[in-house]
């Protein structure tokens, strides 16, 4: 159904102030305070110019440019940067220029304005009415966010006379808005530092003691492979920098599949120099072969995905990372990074693609999804009393927030010790689901102040833990100069060792959903005791609440043995469930604009307790938006599978689960054993269509 409207743009100046509407970022449902960075600028061109043309053009210097966003960043004497802006403005080879941004009170958050604004809107408000307030804006709708009802993208359209920014500052005072953002992008920042000396066992597997290792520092990985050492079918995306695909540790026949290299746009997401080292690393923690020579990964049978990222964070990037692993059938996606801000929230559209991915990805039993907490002792989500930063780039009472970290949905790893302690840079907080070896800090490794990279106060004395012995790049080009670097560290090394175990679960019992891995990872972790206070911060905060939880240490470190064991229990019990489908084919009008609607039947003979539940529907209709669809169970309990937010499409052939259709669980446990009804209701006149047929599957 669709209807005329009549929308006032003078509504678009209600109740914001014309001095914040450029300064205020819309962000997860906050408002953070922005600050022009006064020495730079980017620009969108309308054609392509080469390395050399841009560096000799007249309004600034080239630094560099941003992947995927077709941004050209460029760098002026902060006297000249107006001057600068509409040189470029002026030029014709240029689309638009923006400025540069900082968050207030995080000078190390650098934001760069994209093309692109999301707008989530009302669940009343029609496609007509949608249209009218973009087109007052001169936006183009670009897509649906899947996930979010009512949700789009839109593209900021030529003729459009404010920034990205003002525009959803406007947008976001209309009543018909629930939340509108623009696209930023930030960089990526690795959580890792590398040191160069060689130590050729991997003790955080397993280890007999000795000197600077603690007995139990380790995961127990020898016992775990007693059960299973990982099938190919479980696939590990690491997503990072650059994979040296040639290394003999990722070889074989279906040891690497679907790669992707957002960076080129291409499908070979090798490294280009020494500098892209990290993704290898990680890689060959989790995954690494059991070939008879080299290292052996975590889950060493398990299948790797790799990605290479553009280097810079932003809507359109996570989306394109999570929707190719869930798509190209990731079971595990590993994560040893995050933003580089002190303080940043995920946007709509990033807490939605990590969504997708943890509850539709292995066919609805959901990607188990690992973050890094990061290295700068910091919490991923608190407030402290900072000092003592070079040149007070931090002070006072300083807000963390690590949006990916915190992500409900999302595993946050910290790091321990080969002695069995927290790491010195190793991020906390109430967030964290566990912990995994990893190194320990060296004296000053926060020592850094270059560009935006912000640095934590450094640690003056060498602090005794052991490196991770992991795969680098071949020869020279790595971090040592062999294949293999045996100081890899921080939380971006403990990351894929959970994600390796997490195969080794899967391996075990894929039909675990991955909320079930994360539990299970959860309650067979080992309790790390360490009473000592933190070298840094002075702080303790090693002991356990009456939850079992830790701030440094989350539920504990991971266990292998003891996770594979939990898995193989679940399996067993697991494999107990039977399965009872019931069909309807029987082609059905949809009443139009009749609150009655229609019901279909499918009698369920089975008297069990329903364990799991599934129902697939196909429907034509000329407009879908104008539906909702319940399921009845015998009991005469109704659940709402589709609310009216499918807009103008006209083929629904959808799946619902407890993972995408949460209200199902309402129905565990109850009887199978009765009459089951499809009920759909057209809520609006004009449009029609039919229910082509419907499927119910009960698992009892």
């Amino acid at each position: 159904m669709t209807q005329n409207v009549n929308f006032n743009d003078s509504q678009l100046n209600s109740g914001v102030p014309a001095s914040s509407l450029g300064m205020i970022l819309q962000r997860g449902g906050e408002e953070l305070r922005l600050q022009k960075v006064n020495d730079r600028f980017t620009v969108r061109l309308s054609r392509n110019l080469s390395t050399q043309d841009l560096a000799t053009v007249s309004w600034g210097n080239w630094r560099r440019t941003i992947p995927g966003a077709n941004l050209e960043v460029f760098t002026v004497p902060f006297s000249q940067l107006d001057t600068a802006m509409q040189q470029a403005r002026n030029s014709s080879s240029v689309d638009f220029a923006s400025h540069v941004y900082s968050v207030e009170n995080n000078p190390g958050t650098v934001v760069y304005l994209g093309d692109q604004i999301t707008v989530q809107f009302a669940p009343s408000i029609d496609a007509a009415k949608i249209n009218t307030i973009a087109a007052t804006l001169n936006l183009i709708k670009d897509k649906p966010v899947e996930g979010l009802p009512n949700t789009f993208v839109f593209l900021v359209g030529k003729g459009a006379t404010e920034n990205p920014i003002k525009i959803t500052n406007r947008l976001q005072s209309l009543g018909e808005v629930l939340a509108a953002e623009p696209n930023v992008i930030i960089r990526t920042e690795p959580h890792y530092k590398p040191r160069d000396t060689l130590y050729p066992q991997q003790w955080y597997l397993n280890n007999s003691g000795g000197s600077q290792l603690k007995e139990g520092a380790h995961i127990f990985a020898e016992q775990a492979w007693d059960v299973t050492r990982g099938v190919r079918s479980v696939v590990v995306a690491v997503v990072d920098d650059s994979f040296d695909l040639n290394h003999p540790d990722f070889q074989g026949a279906g040891k690497v599949v679907a790669p992707r290299n957002l960076k080129d746009n291409n499908f070979l997401p090798l490294p280009d120099g020494s500098a892209n080292s990290h993704g290898t690393a990680c890689a060959g923690v989790a995954v690494a072969s059991e070939n008879g020579t080299g290292i052996v990964g975590v889950a060493p049978g398990c299948a790797l995905m790799p990605i290479r990222t553009t280097g810079f964070l932003d809507d359109e990037s996570i989306e394109q990372i999570f929707d190719w692993a869930q798509e190209k059938g990731a079971s595990v996606i590993s994560c040893s990074w995050g933003a580089s801000a002190v303080y940043f929230p995920l946007s709509l559209r990033q807490r939605a693609a990590i969504t997708r991915a943890a509850t539709k990805g292995r066919n609805g039993k959901g990607c188990v999804i690992l973050f890094a907490a990061g290295n700068a002792n910091r919490p991923i989500d608190g407030t402290l009393n900072e000092k003592n930063w070079v040149k007070n780039i931090v002070s006072g009472n300083t807000k963390w927030l690590s949006g990916f970290a915190i992500h409900p949905d999302v595993i946050a790893v910290a790091a321990t010790t080969s002695l069995g302690k927290k790491a010195a840079y190793s991020n906390w907080g109430k967030a964290i689901s566990v912990c995994a070896p990893s190194n320990n800090a060296p004296p000053g490794m926060w020592f850094q102040t270059t560009g935006y990279v912000y640095t934590t106060p450094p640690i003056a004395t060498a602090l005794p833990g052991l490196g991770v012995l992991t795969t680098d790049q071949l020869g020279a080009a790595g971090y040592d100069t062999g294949d293999f670097t045996s100081d890899f560290g921080g939380t971006s090394s403990a990351t894929p060792v959970v994600a390796g175990v997490a195969a080794l679960v899967l391996s075990v019992n894929p039909l675990l959903s991955a909320q079930q891995v994360k539990k299970i990872l959860q309650e067979t972790a080992d309790k790390i005791v360490d009473k000592d206070p933190d070298p840094q911060l002075l702080m303790r905060a090693g002991s356990y609440d009456a939850n079992g939880h830790s701030e440094w240490f989350g539920y504990g470190k991971v266990n292998a043995r003891n996770a594979v064991r939990a898995a193989q229990q679940s399996a067993s019990a697991t494999s107990a469930v039977r399965e009872v489908t019931g069909k309807n084919q029987n082609r059905l009008t949809i009443p139009d604009n009749d609150r009655q609607g229609m019901k279909s039947l499918i009698v369920i003979t089975d008297s069990s307790l329903v364990k799991n539940i599934e129902v697939s529907i196909s429907i034509t209709h000329d407009f879908l938006g104008d539906l909702e669809i319940y399921l009845i169970s015998p009991n005469n309990q109704r659940v709402l599978l589709q609310s009216r937010t499918l807009g103008r499409r006209q083929e629904l052939n959808a799946n619902y689960t407890r993972s995408s259709a949460p209200a199902l669980t309402q129905l565990i446990n109850t009887p199978s054993i009765g009459r089951w009804f499809l009920w759909v209701i057209d809520y609006a006149p004009q449009d029609v269509g039919t229910l082509n047929n419907w499927e119910l599957k009960l698992g009892t």
